[in-house]
């Protein structure tokens, strides 16, 4: 009897055992298959805005609408038809009249200069200042315009032309000797020949000029220029 206790009891043990044994089993196989990154993670809520639809790039092949003439229909193109705008043509008359009316400027430049401290009428040095202000960028503008074309102060044939109302080295010397109430006669009377002869000059270009730049350029030498003889006159006749 007892030996068949001991053999229940051995049976028992052999029973735990391998149970033991399969549980062991069972968790090591669930380690080896599990991904070393672990689970999943779960997926995060965001508060961003869903993306944007932005236009895209303009085609830059697109047709353009070119107006025609007088009396003719548009025409449609191809960007890749286009072509620069063409600088506006000139000719001799156009660079005649820079080439003469630069040093017609600096000697206008030379004469306001005079007048700071030479003047009596205080209204003629601000005439003055206004010449100076106006006249020195246009001498630029002119020279700038001659450099784009590949052009030069010899040019031309405008250093064979006089220019009109350009006033001698012995005026100029005897306006500088002038003071006072003398200065500002000699002075209204060589600018206001000076003045008018810039505008036989521009109106010259008007008439045979091509350039559009040089035909702004002149129409304004005519109104502006005509309106600072009025304002001299007023200034010498006391009416200012």
């Amino acid at each position: 009897m007892r030996i068949r206790g001991l053999l229940r009891q051995s049976r028992k043990l052999v029973l735990i055992e391998l149970a033991v044994l399969a549980m062991l089993a069972v968790g090591i196989a669930v380690a080896v298959s599990w991904p070393d990154s672990g689970p999943p993670a779960p997926t995060a809520q965001t508060n961003e805005p869903p993306p944007l639809d932005l236009p895209g790039i303009p085609d830059a092949t697109a047709p353009v609408l070119m107006p025609g003439g007088p009396g003719e229909p548009a025409k449609t193109l191809s960007a890749n038809e286009m072509s620069p705008m063409a600088r506006p043509p000139h000719n001799n008359a156009d660079t005649r009249f820079v080439t003469m009316m630069i040093p017609h400027h600096e000697q206008a430049l030379v004469m306001a200069k005079l007048v700071s401290d030479r003047a009596e009428n205080s209204n003629l040095k601000i005439i003055a200042d206004r010449i100076l202000a106006a006249q020195d960028p246009e001498i630029k503008t002119l020279e700038t315009w001659l450099t784009d074309r590949g052009l030069d102060r010899n040019s031309g044939d405008g250093h064979r032309h006089e220019m009109a109302g350009m006033q001698t080295a012995q005026a100029l010397n005897r306006l500088t000797a002038a003071r006072g109430a003398e200065f500002d006669r000699m002075f209204v009377t060589m600018m206001t020949e000076h003045h008018q002869g810039a505008i036989a000059m521009a109106n010259e270009v008007l008439t045979l000029g091509t350039d559009i730049i040089i035909n702004e350029f002149a129409s304004s030498v005519v109104v502006e220029q005509g309106v600072e003889i009025n304002r001299m006159r007023e200034v010498l006749t006391g009416r200012r």
